[in-house]
């Protein structure tokens, strides 16, 4: 018999966040080794009168590639997943596996090589997301090798993702509406205005230029779990240094004390205490990779911790992310790259968040009471 919980967030992802209907065709992508919650993400889809199929991705298959695979091979653009792209009106992707370390030991050249052989996708993908023809979710699967990353027991990990999720309530839909309600207003404020500037004790100071940029509520829609608010901020008009306060995983590799300093949009230095050459190539990849593509504020205070999963720790409640690479079209953002990298920035100790001039956030706190709150 299946986790209760598991059948309770595939109802939640299906009849909430991808809000599927009869008739919709639903492609449901994961590993092997997410096929439980697979399974009742297929139940659940047909319940709502769906078509939905399985797309089970071994994770050996991604180590082979990159293991045997030529150049060519690598950066191959297959049709049939361009035409899945064009075609499909939901998916709903899984994430777990049972080691996230798998490709750590390949160069990085490959994962910028796959990264673009990935960019056709991605802005048909962003394309129909932008334009409401494509509905998308995805959420993670409590593996063992995910617990190991955040240094959990299995058992502790389950709760801590089902508890990201409001899972442990019994009307999670209402309390991701009631966030919902708390997120718009917030995000009602931030449209019209012209800059945001996040400043830490830790030397971040940077201000980025979003005037008629869409600021947009993410509620449980797309990511699951989610909870922050975002844009895509005018590419030439970032300015100033971001340190990041947590370690940055792309592709299984990782990138700590990261430090990134801006001048009218770009990356013009960079440098990290681990993984600095890494960083260095996925910045490189492309002109795009080195403009900022999104800039969001973490408003999940269910989340709490730093567990090394992007999913999670870019909501967690008192932070910010900017993320490196392509824009969301939706928010009025033009950066086209094969990279979307999002690093995560803590507010939570001392640090502040201005917009045009105007102090709303302190300590990871907002100080409207009508915006989220702890």
């Amino acid at each position: 018999m299946p986790d209760a919980r598991l059948s309770k967030l595939a109802d939640v992802l299906v009849n909430y966040s991808a809000d599927v209907v009869a008739g919709d065709l639903v492609r449901l992508v994961g590993s092997p080794l997410t096929e439980p919650l697979l399974m009742e993400l297929y139940r659940a889809c047909l319940q709502a009168g769906a078509h939905p199929y399985v797309l089970m991705q071994p994770d050996a298959a991604g180590e082979l590639l990159f293991a045997y695979g030529s150049d060519e091979q690598i950066s191959y653009q297959s049709p049939i997943v361009q035409h899945e792209i064009e075609t499909i009106d939901v998916t709903i992707s899984l994430w777990g596996s049972e080691n996230t370390k798998a490709l750590s030991r390949f160069g990085p050249d490959k994962l910028a090589r796959k990264s673009q052989a990935r960019k056709n996708y991605m802005e048909t993908f962003l394309g129909r997301s932008a334009s409401g023809d494509l509905r998308w979710t995805g959420s993670q699967f409590p593996c063992q090798a995910s617990a190991q990353d955040a240094e959990m027991s299995l058992r502790q990990y389950e709760d801590f993702v089902f508890r990201a999720g409001l899972l442990h309530l019994d009307d999670p839909v209402a309390a991701w509406k009631e966030l919902s309600v708390r997120q718009q207003r917030l995000t009602d404020y931030l449209n019209g205005k012209e800059e945001i500037r996040f400043v830490t004790p830790q030397g971040t100071d940077l201000t980025l230029g979003v005037d008629q940029r869409l600021w947009l509520n993410s509620d449980g829609k797309k990511n699951f779990p989610d909870g922050e608010v975002f844009t895509g901020p005018i590419e030439s008009a970032t300015q100033g240094v971001v340190c990041y306060s947590f370690p940055a995983v792309h592709g299984g590799r990782e990138s700590d004390g990261i430090e990134l300093t801006f001048e009218d949009g770009k990356v013009v230095k960079a440098k990290a205490s681990k993984g600095e050459q890494f960083l260095f190539d996925m910045l490189d990849q492309d002109p795009g990779a080195r403009v900022l593509g999104e800039i969001a504020i973490g408003t999940n205070y269910s989340i709490t911790e730093y567990t090394k999963n992007t999913l999670f720790d870019e909501k967690i409640g008192g932070t910010f992310h900017a993320a490196v690479g392509a824009s969301y079209p939706e928010t009025g953002g033009l950066n086209e790259s094969g990279l979307h990298w999002d690093m995560v920035c803590d507010l939570r100790n001392g640090g502040q968040i201005f917009v045009d001039g105007e102090l709303i956030s302190e300590n990871g706190r907002f100080l409207n009471d009508l915006w989220p709150q702890p």
